[in-house]
């Protein structure tokens, strides 16, 4: 397979494109071993022999195979992805690796997978990556609920906690195929009742963590937002037997046996077993115990900490309170030297209550310069609220030129501030809200991106393009803005583009095209 070759599949066609194997090393007729690209998702590469599987490589997370350890972010990716889920299809694509002249993928006699370069000259071929490497990277050797440990070599198989082997002659024989059964049933809410999709609140399951796993065989990819979402979304369903939360995939669930598993001495997947709660009895006392012990010591510790902090801020609290006074005075004097004429003054209660007083459930994002809220005035207008970080002495020059700028810049591509709010250390920034949120939002997750078809993302493209030649061109000043990302485009409720951020841009003068800086801006 040579650079720029793919696998693929489209199941509206019922068609494939995969890798076969020679028969032999000296016979080039089709072998017994296939790689191909399966349609789960997110995919996996899945290698066959005849008819059953050899070989996977586990779930695709963004730009790695979740079950190959070498795969971390030192690791040179030869691959690309491309999922259509609405349209069934798929393209893993193998591209040339960087640096060296000639690469290729081969899949051998013998059902291994290569990777090999070359620099060209006397060198030969380097191997890039070889797999399977040892008897736990073929499917299923330890069989249903049983565990691949690949830091040990013999027995390389174990139960799950909380399961047994099916049958303990077979088990201490060396034979692992068929695998573990549960030890104790789950709570009697979900017992016969595994077709069900809700579980009674009054569950006694919980979860236990098993760390540096290669993520087991058929999984689903589940909708909930964040990692404990995606907890409370298993537990309430009595089809639910594990689930985990991978960075690049979001939640995945299993609701079959869990099959295929392998467990590394580093690296790999942090995966939440569901188990009856006298499965986890033991653990948890031994947890409240260090748990009660440690926190014993911090209360203590604690104590003696408030009592001195007690102690500083009396003797500090009548010069605090005098500098607040002053601060609160200067940064208005200085705002109406700046001329942000236009711009709405907010009363803090009047953001308070906007805010349900700041409260966590409104909170959108945090960032270096603070904490952005979501808010609805009396009048039902939704905002958005920047809360400057008091301990951010860099967020304080960024507040003044937010204020500066977007004051004086008009466009339908740049998000509009409404006002501003300075009241003792509080200093606050409010904008007109944004339904859709960040662009970040729909181009890294799975199940967003979709909504997202390439119409739309050239309309979003040429709003960002409309927004830069105005600052860059248009406008009455020469803004660069110096932190230009996809989490800085906002997108209104019908997914125009509105750019925002501009604490760090910079104002340059009509004729000047250069200028220097004594900080590092800008994001990785």
């Amino acid at each position: 397979m040579l650079p720029l070759s793919s696998l693929m599949y489209a199941i509206p066609n019922n068609t494939r494109r995969v890798l076969t194997s020679w028969k032999s090393n000296t016979d080039p007729s089709p072998g017994e071993f296939v790689a191909e690209l399966t349609p789960e998702v997110p995919p996996q590469g899945l290698v066959r022999k005849g008819s059953l599987p050899y070989w996977r490589s586990g779930p695709w997370a963004e730009t790695r195979f979740t079950g190959i350890l070498e795969m971390d972010e030192t690791y040179v990716n030869p691959l690309t992805m491309v999922q259509d889920v609405v349209n069934g299809t798929g393209v893993m694509t193998f591209c040339a690796l960087r640096n060296f002249d000639v690469s290729y993928i081969k899949l051998a006699s013998d059902g291994s997978l290569n990777v090999r370069r070359s620099n060209g000259g006397n060198t030969g071929w380097i191997k890039h990556f070889e797999g399977p490497l040892s008897s736990c990277d073929l499917y299923g050797t330890c069989g249903a609920n049983g565990m691949c440990i690949r830091s040990i070599s013999s027995p390389i198989c174990k139960c799950l906690k909380g399961f047994v082997p099916k049958s303990d002659d077979e088990w201490n024989s060396g034979n692992w195929t068929r695998g573990c059964v549960r030890r104790t049933e789950l709570s009697s809410s979900c017992q016969g009742n595994y077709s069900s999709t809700t579980q009674s609140k009054d569950t006694t399951d919980g979860f236990y963590r098993v760390a540096n796993i290669k993520p087991p065989d058929s999984y689903e990819l589940a909708s909930s937002g964040d990692a404990e979402q995606c907890r409370q979304g298993c537990l309430g369903n009595c089809s639910c037997s594990a689930f985990a939360y991978i960075k690049g995939i979001g939640c995945l669930v299993w609701k079959h046996e869990l099959l295929d598993m392998v467990q590394f001495t580093q690296g790999g997947e942090i995966l939440f077993i569901r188990l009856a709660r006298s499965e986890l009895a033991g653990s948890k006392r031994i947890k409240i115990i260090s748990v009660s012990a440690i926190s014993l010591c911090v209360i203590i510790i604690l104590g003696l900490a408030a009592f001195g902090c007690w102690r500083y801020r009396v003797k500090q609290n009548g010069q605090a309170r005098v500098a607040m006074e002053v601060s609160e005075d200067s940064w208005k004097n200085h705002l109406k030297s700046q001329d942000v004429s236009g711009l709405n003054f907010f009363e803090m209660h009047t953001i308070q209550n906007a805010t349900d007083n700041f409260s966590i459930s409104n909170k959108l994002g945090q960032g270096g310069f603070g904490t952005v809220y979501k808010g609805k005035l009396k009048d039902g207008k939704e905002i958005a609220i920047k809360r400057l970080s008091r301990s951010s002495g860099e967020g304080t020059e960024e507040f003044m030129n937010e204020l500066k700028l977007i004051s004086k810049l008009q466009h339908r591509n740049l998000v509009r501030l409404l006002g501003y709010c300075i009241e003792g250390e509080e200093k606050l920034l409010v904008y007109e809200f944004m339904v859709n949120k960040s662009l970040d939002s729909f181009l890294f997750d799975l199940k967003k991106k979709l909504e997202i078809g390439w119409s739309k993302r050239f309309n979003i493209i040429q709003g960002i393009a409309r927004g830069l030649v105005y600052l860059h061109r248009d406008s009455l000043l020469r803004v660069v803005h110096r932190d230009l990302k996809a989490s800085n485009i906002l997108l209104d409720e019908k997914m125009n583009p509105k750019i925002s951020d501009f604490g760090l841009a910079r104002m340059f003068q009509g004729t000047q095209n250069q200028d220097n800086t004594g900080r590092v801006f800008g994001t990785l």
